[in-house]
């Protein structure tokens, strides 16, 4: 794999990769990169994720090149400091307060990495939402505000002159794999072997993957917890727990626990329900551990 845009090759702990994440000069270059119309595999709390620009057709090559469905509407990501700004607050549904979700995405994402679906802001492209129940959501997934990757999406945004980026998890889509569940990366070997012929993929790599992941003991290796409001897992669920207290659905069980989850949501006065499809699984799998 090469990388036109600079970024350089090294080998660190036997790892073959294009920068660091914690690098000055390498998140520039990848920045650039990324405004240029690369996609960036970049460090993520505890694993990895792709990043690229959010116009229609950057994110289409991203699908095509994890193996998804081109027209696939994916997730977004931002600095946390604009999260907020993704959604469309007017739209929250009756009996759910704004300061209290805001509320818990604070608390989660001082946790660590997480997700949240709800009604989308005006500005954010069509092609990155999907219409439930006649509103358009968006998907906002963050790392946390531990992570250093904030530094290379705050370039990022700069480089391409947007607030939002495109983002999806840093793997082969089960469309091309065939397989039921494909775990992201988190580590950058993997990563690199599994995009091998991708000649423009730049990679910028945890200083210490080890430690990343040991920074994250609540999570798993795995993709994010995803937490909706106004969606149809949303209004599939119950929208009050039997204690009478609005909830918000977990739509996608990932990394972080229910038990955490939950714990994040009463101290704030709202319930958690399960979405119809997550099956009521109640521990992610690691990308290293076999399916049971």
């Amino acid at each position: 794999m090469t990388v036109s845009t600079g970024v350089r090759s090294s080998h660190e702990s036997g790892t073959f990769v294009h920068g660091v994440l914690t690098d000055p000069d390498d998140v520039e270059r990848a920045a650039r990169a990324l405004a240029s119309g690369s996609p960036v595999a970049y460090g993520f709390a505890n694993f990895y994720a792709l990043a690229s620009r959010p116009d229609a057709g950057a994110v289409r090559s991203m699908n095509l090149m994890k193996g998804r469905p081109a027209e696939q509407v994916g997730s977004v990501t931002t600095m946390l400091s604009r999260g907020a700004a993704l959604f469309d607050w007017s739209a929250l549904p009756r009996g759910l307060a704004r300061r209290r979700v805001l509320d818990v995405m604070d608390a989660l994402f001082s946790l660590g990495p997480c997700g949240f679906r709800g009604p989308a802001a005006a500005y954010v492209p069509a092609h990155l939402t999907l219409v439930e129940h006649g509103v358009p959501t968006v998907q906002l997934i963050a790392p946390g505000y531990a992570c250093p990757s904030r530094h290379f999406v705050a370039r990022a945004l700069h480089a391409v002159d947007a607030d939002l980026l495109y983002i999806t998890s840093a793997n082969r889509s089960h469309h091309k794999t065939g397989a039921a569940d494909e775990p992201a990366h988190y580590r950058a070997d993997a990563l690199v072997r599994e995009f091998a012929q991708e000649k423009q993929l730049c990679v910028l790599a945890h200083p210490d993957e080890d430690r990343a992941q040991q920074s994250y003991p609540r999570h798993a290796t795995t993709s994010v917890t995803v937490l909706s409001w106004h969606t149809s897992a949303w209004h599939a669920a119950a929208r009050r727990d039997d204690d009478g207290r609005p909830t918000l659905v977990v739509e996608r069980h990932g990394s972080l626990g229910l038990d955490d989850v939950a714990r994040v949501l009463s101290s704030v006065g709202l319930g958690v329900t399960l979405a119809p499809r997550t099956g009521g699984r109640l521990r992610p799998r690691r990308y290293d551990e076999p399916p049971t």
